[in-house]
C-alpha cells in the first residue's frame, strides 16, 4: 500500500512539475529537449511496466495496470508542443524531418493519443484479452511515430 502511494505520489509530483514547464513556454530549445524527454521517460517506464504483464512476465493485477494506463493517458497530450520548437532536433534522436513535416508528425501524434485513451479505457474493463489487444495497437502507433522521427 505504501510503496503504491509513493509511485502515485511521486507520479503526480512528476506531472505537477511538468506541467509547471509547460506554462513557461519553452524560453529555450533545451527547456523544450528535457521536458519531451522527462515526459516520455515517464511513458516508457509505465508502458514498461504494462508490457510486463501483457507477454506474461509480471501477473495482472486490474488496479496497477488501471493505474499505469491512466498515468500515460494523462500524459500522452503533453510532449507534443515541445517536439516543434525550432532546433528541436538538435542534441536528441529527434529526426529533422519532424520539424519539417509537423502535420504528419501531428497526426501520428494524435493517432498515439488516441489509442492510449483506448487502452486507459480498456484496463478500466479488466478483460486482459482486450487490455493485450488494446496494448498491442498502442504500441503500434507509438511504433509509427518513432519509426518516421527517431533516430536509434
Amino acid at each position: 500500500m505504501m510503496k503504491r502511494f509513493l509511485t502515485w505520489g511521486l507520479g503526480m509530483l512528476i506531472v505537477g512539475l511538468l506541467a509547471g514547464v509547460a506554462l513557461a513556454q519553452f524560453a529555450r530549445t533545451e527547456d523544450a529537449i528535457t521536458y519531451r524527454q522527462a515526459v516520455m521517460s515517464v511513458i516508457g517506464t509505465h508502458f514498461s511496466r504494462m508490457g510486463a504483464v501483457v507477454r506474461g512476465e509480471q501477473p495482472f493485477t486490474k488496479e496497477a495496470f488501471e493505474q499505469n494506463a491512466s498515468l500515460v493517458a494523462t500524459l500522452i497530450d503533453q510532449p507534443w508542443d515541445a517536439f516543434m520548437m525550432s532546433g528541436g532536433d538538435k542534441g536528441s534522436r529527434l529526426k529533422p524531418e519532424a520539424l519539417t513535416q509537423k502535420d504528419k508528425f501531428m497526426q501520428l501524434a494524435k493517432a498515439s493519443e488516441t489509442e492510449i485513451v483506448k487502452l486507459a479505457e480498456s484496463a478500466k474493463a479488466g478483460d486482459l484479452n482486450a487490455i493485450k489487444s488494446q496494448f498491442g495497437a498502442a504500441g503500434a502507433s507509438c511504433k509509427a511515430c518513432h519509426d518516421d522521427y527517431r533516430s536509434r
